[in-house]
Order: structure tokens, then C-alpha cells, then sequence
């Protein structure tokens, strides 16, 4: 996994970048192969702004979340992607594995 992280009138230092980072980290659990994250920090007084966009087998998922202060939307986004990659994951294997209702002759 690759994270690029990049502020919007704000300068990323070195400790929000790890804590990007060490959050973001657990998204790998997810899936088996590599993916990009693009994190974005602004800040929209008197809100702080996270967004990513997550890049992945073709597909592009994207999140954003606010809150008062920058680590608190970072670990807002955190979540949301979380949610949004096990979402993901439940489609592609749903979509793939088993025979479902709709396909079988029997709804009962």
C-alpha cells in the first residue's frame, strides 16, 4: 500500500504524516493486493478536513470527514474507509462465491 499524503493551505509535518499513516495502516488488512491512498488535510475554519481517495483494482473509493481538530478527522476518515473497504470486499466476494436467490429456482 502507498500512501501520499498533501495539505491544502496547511504545511503536513512529519508527525501528522506518520499518524496518516499509522492509522491508514490497518486498510491493508483488507486486501491481498496493493493499493493507493491519497490523503488530503485542509483545514475550513473552524473545521479541520481529511479526504482520501483510495485506488483499487480499477475502482476508486473516496471519504472525506471533518472535525474540530486534524487528528480527529483523521481518524474519522480512518473509519469511513475501513467501512468502505469491507463493503468492497463483501461485494466482489459475494459476487463471485455462491449461488444466490435470485439465481436459484427455488426462493424458499
Amino acid at each position: 500500500m502507498r500512501i501520499e499524503t498533501y495539505g491544502q493551505q496547511i504545511e503536513v509535518t512529519p508527525a501528522l504524516r506518520d499518524y496518516v499513516e499509522n492509522k491508514l495502516a490497518r486498510l491493508e488488512r483488507h486486501c491481498e493486493q496493493p493499493f493507493d491512498v491519497r490523503t488530503q488535510l485542509s483545514l475550513d475554519k473552524p473545521q479541520h478536513r481529511a479526504k482520501a481517495t483510495v485506488s483499487i483494482s480499477g475502482k476508486t473509493l473516496h471519504a472525506d470527514a471533518a472535525a474540530i481538530d486534524m487528528y480527529a478527522a483523521i481518524d474519522l476518515l480512518s473509519d469511513k474507509l475501513d467501512r468502505l473497504l469491507r463493503e468492497h470486499r463483501s461485494k466482489v466476494v459475494d459476487h463471485h462465491r455462491g449461488e444466490s436467490a435470485a439465481r436459484s429456482d427455488t426462493f424458499g
